[in-house]
């Protein structure tokens, strides 16, 4: 018998959910649910953060290696790749700590587009170097405290040693040529990363400071080799073909750009039923529909275009019609091809036709068909809207072409970011050195125990380095002494020169990184850290079984 007062304000619902008979505890949760506390769940979601650290580790850096991702369900298809975050998004992962280092990789990828391997790399470190404090009973919350003071000491060595040239134009081109040049360097691209890293800045130059990426059509065709890929700069390319019958060269364009449907053979009021009782009627139905179509298409040229441009499908009447008022049409411009038509020529896209007063048609000086290897494109060029460009890559197979798009997003994506936040840095290793000796020189004035997470902090950095050489197959050890030395001589711009293995001025060797780039992959890893350091509990839920009879 139990007995419980509640009179002294003594709430009886939770003695009796704390202690049931023989004063045993009773388990909170499902009998399916689990629940890891203290000690165990922060070491649980440590271990997993380093598995998937350790996971890319072996990518980072100029000579880094590639994974190959094969996928079971979708027929088996194959991709090969060492950017970070296409490998963590097709990681399947059920550690609660590991889907945070892929989160972030994922936001990385988003907001700069490089450094997504830098990044859960140095989360690894510093997660690695902090598990050893705790082993020495220092509290997970000092640690944080520590890693914090150690972040605002790197931020400001960071902020302070940048570079700025955007004063000078023909300075600042040679920057984003040399910042391109060091992210395609990683990629499967470094073996023409001259040729890639002008058609970016090429692509990037044009947007004039947008960062919409939309402007930039890339199409990939295999054949030849990754040397035939070139960027259109004055024009625009659809992968789309011209209509039968229909002019396959027009200048002077006036272009209609419509998402309507253009075809004649469906009864639209769906579930009607006609009944006839000749054969004259179903002729008169069938010549009824298509006198609609015809009057569709004459309120389509009464707006004066001498090009239509559908998203949808064009039937052969409306087309055989548009063909005999030489007019050129192409039909099934997917969405994404008519919006960025709208953007390029700087056109309405519109659905119905009774105001062609209103309507706003697109323009461009020239329309033909050109042939990329054995497929037919047709290319827009004296475009009105100057900020699009086309960018051709061509490649031996689908694996090495889909790769080469990867690395040339990655590198337009932190190209438009520089143009925005136009503050360099050199690269190979070199702002981590640095950051790691001015979090040490800032540990020095710290009079508590948070000096040790300071140091370890400092420790990850110096990782960084080490792993860039070890992949490159050189003694990280040595490198990283004689690296060590020059900072602390002052020499901050030297880091690791990765084609001869040894350590060199990275200005001399056009070795340079974008501000954005660095700053990022430091708040996030250490963010990452952070919140992965402060977890004491996880709770697994139980599955929800399905019902009976389902």
């Amino acid at each position: 018998l139990l007995i419980v007062s509640t009179a002294s304000g003594f709430d009886s619902s939770n003695a009796v959910t704390m202690m049931g008979p023989n004063m045993a505890p009773v388990n909170l949760f499902d009998a399916e649910a689990q629940e890891a506390k203290g000690e165990q769940a922060r070491m649980s979601s440590i271990v997993g953060a380093l598995a998937i650290s350790d996971l890319v580790k072996s990518s980072l850096g100029p000579k880094g290696m590639d994974k190959i991702l094969q996928s079971v369900s979708r027929g088996n298809s194959v991709s090969v790749t060492n950017d970070g975050a296409t490998i963590l998004k097709s990681v399947l992962i059920d550690n609660p700590a590991a889907k945070v280092l892929i989160d972030i990789s994922k936001v990385q990828d988003d907001e700069v587009g490089d450094g997504t391997t830098s990044v859960c790399v140095l989360a690894g470190e510093l997660l690695r170097q902090a598990a050893e404090l705790i082993e020495k009973k220092m509290h997970p919350q000092t640690v944080v405290a520590g890693y914090r003071l150690a972040r605002d000491a790197a931020l400001k060595a960071l902020t302070d040693s940048a570079v700025d040239n955007s004063a000078d134009n023909a300075k600042f081109r040679q920057d984003l040529i040399n910042i391109a040049q060091t992210t395609l360097s990683s990629k499967v691209l470094s073996q023409d990363k001259e040729l890639f890293s002008e058609i970016a800045v090429n692509a990037v130059l044009k947007l004039r400071g947008s960062t919409d990426l939309s402007q930039i059509q890339v199409i990939k065709r295999i054949g030849g080799s990754l040397v035939d890929s070139y960027l259109d700069a004055d024009g625009f390319l659809l992968d789309k073909k011209i209509g039968v019958g229909c002019p396959k060269r027009m200048s002077n364009c006036k272009i209609l750009l419509a998402n309507t449907p253009m075809d004649t053979d469906k009864v639209k009021i769906y579930g009607s039923k006609v009944k006839v009782d000749s054969v004259a009627k179903v002729a008169e139905i069938e010549a009824a529909e298509k006198k609609k179509m015809l009057d569709k298409v004459d309120r389509i040229l009464a707006h004066g275009c001498n090009v239509f441009i559908n998203r949808q499908l064009i039937y052969n009447l409306p087309e055989q019609r548009f063909a005999d008022s030489g007019v050129m049409s192409i039909e099934h411009a997917d969405f994404d091809g008519i919006e960025r038509l709208g953007l390029v020529l700087s056109g309405d896209i519109v659905s119905t036709f009774d105001t062609p007063d209103q309507v706003r048609l697109g323009e461009c000086e020239l329309i033909e068909e050109i042939m990329i290897g054995e497929d037919k494109l047709v290319r827009f060029s004296g475009c009105p809207n100057s900020q699009a460009s086309s960018i051709v890559i061509r490649g031996a197979n689908t694996h090495v072409v889909d790769e080469a798009q990867r690395s040339l997003h990655d590198a337009l994506c932190v190209l438009s970011q520089t143009v925005g936040n136009t503050r360099t840095l050199p690269g190979g290793g070199a702002p981590e050195m640095l950051m790691a000796q001015a979090v040490e020189e800032a540990a020095k004035s710290v009079a508590s125990k948070h000096v040790l997470a300071m140091e370890a902090f400092a420790r990850a950095l110096r990782m960084m380095p080490m792993h860039i050489a070890d992949n490159a197959g050189y003694d990280s050890t040595e490198l990283c002494s004689q690296l060590r030395a020059k900072h602390n001589e002052g020499h901050h711009s030297w880091g690791l020169e990765m084609e001869k293995g040894n350590i060199a001025d990275m200005n001399d060797y056009g070795i340079r990184e974008a501000f954005k780039v660095k700053q990022q992959v430091l708040l996030s890893a250490a963010e990452a850290a952070e919140m992965i350091l402060r977890v004491d509990d996880i709770v697994q839920c139980a599955p929800r079984k399905r019902e009976e009879g389902m």
